[in-house]
C-alpha cells in the first residue's frame, strides 16, 4: 500500500465542513440549492449559477477512475513514495476529485475502475480523503 506523505489540512471558511466531515469518515461536498449542483471543490457560492444558497451533503464515496498517472520518481518528501498513483475519481454523484489511489499495483490500475474512499488520519487528528479499489 503506497501512501503519500500528509500534512494536516489547511482550513479555510468554505473548506471547514469538508475537513469536518473527513475528520468523522464521512465524503461532505457542497451542494446548490439554487440549481442542484453539487459542487467540488468546496466554496461558499455555486460556480454553475452564482448562488448563495448551498447545502453540505454527504455523498457515497463510490466512483470510477477517470483518468491516472504513475509516479515513478518523486522528489522530497515523496522520493521514498514511488511509484504511486495519482488519479482523477469521478464521484458516483458526478464531481471529479484528484486523489491518491492505494492498496493497487500501480500497473493494475484502469480507466473506469470501481473506487472508494477511505480516510487517513494526519498527526494531529485529522483526516485526508483517500480511494482504493472496490474488492
Amino acid at each position: 500500500m503506497t501512501f503519500l506523505p500528509v500534512r494536516p489540512p489547511r482550513r479555510s471558511l468554505e473548506t471547514d465542513a469538508f475537513w469536518d466531515g473527513c475528520a468523522e469518515g464521512r465524503l461532505v461536498l457542497p451542494r446548490c440549492d439554487g440549481c442542484g449542483e453539487l459542487i467540488w471543490y468546496p466554496r461558499l457560492s455555486c460556480p454553475f449559477c452564482g448562488s448563495h444558497a448551498i447545502t453540505q451533503t454527504e455523498v457515497s464515496g463510490h466512483g470510477t477512475v477517470y483518468s491516472f498517472t504513475i509516479v515513478r520518481r518523486g522528489s522530497g518528501p515523496f522520493r521514498d513514495a514511488a511509484p504511486y498513483v495519482l488519479a482523477m475519481v469521478q464521484l458516483d454523484e458526478g464531481p471529479t476529485m484528484m486523489t491518491n489511489l492505494v492498496d493497487v499495483d500501480p500497473e493494475s490500475v484502469t480507466v473506469g475502475q470501481p473506487v472508494h474512499v477511505f480516510f487517513e488520519r494526519t498527526d494531529d487528528g485529522q483526516a485526508i480523503p483517500r480511494f482504493a479499489p472496490d474488492s
